[in-house]
């Protein structure tokens, strides 16, 4: 096992790891949108799930992998009401045949976050 850690995403908030490299398999941990460079979390919940999406993609790159890599997304919305402004960017990022996806309202997210986003990657095979 190997831990995949980057300055390119915000740094762990809690007892946890970015990512961990399994060989085949690599996990990373939820990633809200704090902009690593700043700290700062923007309101809308567009511009809060791009942010997102650029921490998980910075793990995936220093892992060696990127979006297309990913099997499974676990997404966490405080407001389900912004399930349709949240997918929209989400898919932007993406390619056919999109991961697998659960995604939940939460009761609350750390730091006041509208969303957070963890996956699965796989190492050995490439969806696009």
């Amino acid at each position: 096992m190997k831990l995949i850690s980057t300055e390119q995403a915000p740094a762990a908030i809690g007892p946890y790891s970015q990512a961990l490299d399994l060989g085949n398999l690599v996990y990373l941990s939820g990633q809200i949108p704090v902009d690593p460079s700043t700290g700062v979390i923007s309101e809308s919940i567009e511009e809060q799930t791009k942010q997102s999406m650029e921490n998980v993609s910075a793990i995936l790159r220093e892992a060696g992998l990127t979006l297309s890599n990913v099997v499974k997304t676990t997404i966490f919305l405080s407001d389900l009401a912004d399930f349709a402004a949240m997918n929209a960017v989400y898919e932007s990022f993406l390619t056919k045949p999109y991961p697998a996806r659960s995604c939940v309202q939460v009761a609350a997210i750390p730091k006041g976050a509208k969303v957070e986003i963890e996956c699965i990657a796989v190492r050995e095979a490439s969806f696009s």
